[in-house]
């Protein structure tokens, strides 16, 4: 692979510099990439073979421009050998801050083909979040635009895609890494209160892109990559569409992606996706912008009987399961083999489940136990915590030979067609729009303020947010308590663990053995407070017909009592993914086509209930009138 090669003309999106467009005689004349030897490592002979049959397709496309198999493959090596010249090398760990830009896949892959450790990032992330993960990884060099601010990068290097963008052009060279050297870092939640990062090495990635090629996806079109770049279903998404030749297609449907979205006047999601990959909860809000795909994939959280039936008539469905411990994906179910897609299906190539008791014997067909997950997948563990390790890495009685397996934490049945049913956790992890979460991370940085001596947190009744309880110290003044809660939380904490709803009670509820009543707590979190005044007046009283039904279309989204026209949709614990089921549920309730910025720009029922009033006055005069009527007849 050499860099002859660079971007077709026109590949070039119109923002992006003069200096990055390639000379217009370029031909796409791939040379082989690799050792000497040609034994490419499963990921890059595929895109070896992508570059060499299809140079000219599109393999990476972001708001920030397209990059071709041939233009990837070139920009690989200008990383490659930036990334070598600052002295990384095996197990030096790369941060990766490039957000959603077509930067991020070339240099995720430069990393790799110099059997470097890459730890990706989310600049949407908290700034203190972002350093302690830098610092824990053992950062040597990062990969950003700039240094985010209040970001104390230390003796990291930086180096920026600009610079790289214009370094002199060579052929990309990749090396075989040792199979236990660490590929990559995901940081998850921990119940410490800080993240843990997960080792995860060469030999499962090579072993995961291996069975990806088993699934015979179609080569050309577009996937679409919605998720965090700091989250293995980012990876997911970009190996999933690079081995099978498609184009990855970024896309952003957090909250500040929609905001910018709207500002632009431009859809969420890119058109012509051919293979789509969604959270069921994500899939359920935006799947009316994926009538073209003919393959749907679901992953990150249980899927609902009702969405499997939707999404897969006329067209494929996987549902994909697998903790970042075992290599990003573990099992899934294909409709096109028969599987039954609310459940996990069975194990990947080269993968092995087992369903265990509490002594670690197999369970029978159709009784619960523990999944327990083994194979060369499996991770090397958590770096810097041995102790953790040790309890979730454990050896594998069923295969020996120093074979460890993973143990998930989850409950399972394995039916007697050999399919994996979920049924639910053991711990106090949670799934939150497809991020894992513990609880005791929450409760613990909430409890690190001086005015609090105890927290409690649970999933909302909508399962896409969370709540928490807190006590305020003796002599402390619970005004205001909450707001600095919520607070810290933002500064400490991924968007989808800040809590959307938090209280100050006086006790927190607990169970007889002493522990939190979670069920109790989401209960209580989901009444309305008490009102201080016996002046108080219901909820929406004086409020117009429109007014009314936006508050009783955002309480039900919300799970929460809406207090007046005048509140606020995102104080009130909204997010990204409940804007766009509530703006869903106003169109099917009201038939007028209300679009989400009008949420965006102002989020008050108030703003909402006037942009429908307006709608419903335009639909009205154009009924009424029969000159237009006949024009649109023409």
């Amino acid at each position: 692979m050499t860099d002859r090669h660079a971007e077709s003309a026109g590949a070039t999106a119109p923002r992006v510099p003069a200096d990055d467009a390639p000379p217009r005689a370029a031909r796409a004349e791939p040379a082989p990439a690799g050792p000497a030897d040609g034994a490419l490592p499963p990921l890059f002979a595929r895109l070896e073979r992508w570059t060499r049959e299809q140079p000219n397709e599109t393999a990476v496309k972001a708001l920030d421009g397209t990059l071709t198999y041939a233009a990837l493959t070139a920009r690989t090596a200008r990383y490659a050998t930036a990334l070598a010249g600052a002295g990384v090398g095996p197990e030096t760990s790369v941060g990766l801050l490039l957000g959603r830009s077509r930067e991020s896949v070339p240099a995720l892959l430069a990393v790799w083909s110099l059997g470097a450790t890459a730890v990706p990032l989310d600049p949407a992330h908290p700034v203190e979040r972002l350093g302690r993960v830098l610092r824990d990884a053992g950062t040597a060099v990062l990969v950003a635009p700039a240094v985010p601010t209040g970001l104390e990068p230390g003796g990291i290097t930086l180096l920026a895609p600009a610079d790289i963008r214009r370094s002199a052009p060579g052929a990309l060279a990749v090396s075989v890494p040792a199979p236990d050297s660490c590929a990559y870092l995901i940081y998850t939640s921990g119940t410490t209160g800080r993240p843990k990062g997960v080792e995860v090495t060469y030999r499962g990635l090579d072993t995961f892109v291996d069975a990806l090629g088993g699934l015979g996806l179609p080569p050309g079109g577009l996937g679409l990559n919605a998720v965090s770049p700091a989250f293995d279903g980012w990876l997911w998404c970009t190996l999933l569409y690079l081995t099978h030749g498609q184009g990855v297609a970024l896309a952003d449907l957090s909250l500040d992606g929609l905001r910018q979205a709207a500002a632009e006047g431009r859809e969420l999601l890119p058109a012509g996706l051919r293979t789509v990959s969604l959270t069921p909860s994500l899939l359920a809000a935006h799947g009316g912008g994926i009538d073209t795909a003919e393959v749907v994939v679901v992953a990150g959280e249980a899927c609902p009987a009702a969405l499997a039936e939707r999404f897969s008539r006329g067209r494929r469905l996987l549902n994909v399961y697998g903790p970042t411990e075992v290599t990003i994906a573990a099992t899934w179910a294909d409709s096109r083999r028969g599987d039954d897609v609310t459940t996990i299906g069975r194990p990947l190539p080269g993968y092995r489940a087992y369903v265990l008791d509490e002594e670690l014997r197999p369970v029978p067909a159709g009784a619960e136990g523990e999944l327990y997950l083994g194979g060369p997948a499996v991770a090397r563990g958590y770096r810097g915590r041995p102790g953790l390790t040790a309890s979730r890495f454990l050896p594998d009685p069923f295969q020996g030979g120093g074979t460890r397996m993973y143990r998930t934490g989850d409950v399972v049945v394995r039916r007697p067609s050999g399919e994996l049913e979920y049924r639910g956790r053991r711990d106090d992890q949670v799934k939150i729009r497809g991020h894992r979460i513990e609880l005791g991370e929450v409760e613990r940085i909430a409890a690190e303020l001086p005015e609090v001596v105890a927290a409690a947190c649970c999933p909302l009744a909508s399962g896409q947010t969370l709540g928490l309880a807190v006590v305020a110290a003796p002599g402390a003044d619970p005004a205001g308590l909450a707001a600095r809660v919520v607070e810290r939380c933002r500064k400490q904490l991924p968007a989808a663990a800040v809590p959307g709803t938090v209280r100050v009670l006086d006790r927190i509820p607990t169970l007889s053995t002493g522990k939190a009543d979670r069920e109790a707590l989401a209960k209580a979190l989901a009444a309305p407070e008490t009102a201080p005044t016996p002046q108080a007046v219901a909820p929406g009283a004086g409020a117009t017909t429109s007014e009314r039904i936006v508050m009783a279309v955002w309480a039900d989204v919300l799970a929460t009592e809406i207090p007046g026209p005048d509140a606020d949709f995102f104080d009130l614990g909204g997010h990204s993914l409940a804007a766009a089921r509530a703006v869903s549920e106003l169109r099917r309730v009201t038939g007028l086509r209300v679009g989400l910025g009008a949420l965006l720009a102002e989020p008050t029922a108030a703003h909402v209930a006037a942009e429908l009033d307006r709608l419903a006055a335009e639909r009205e005069a154009s009924a009424a009138d029969p000159a237009e009527d006949a024009a649109e007849g023409a």
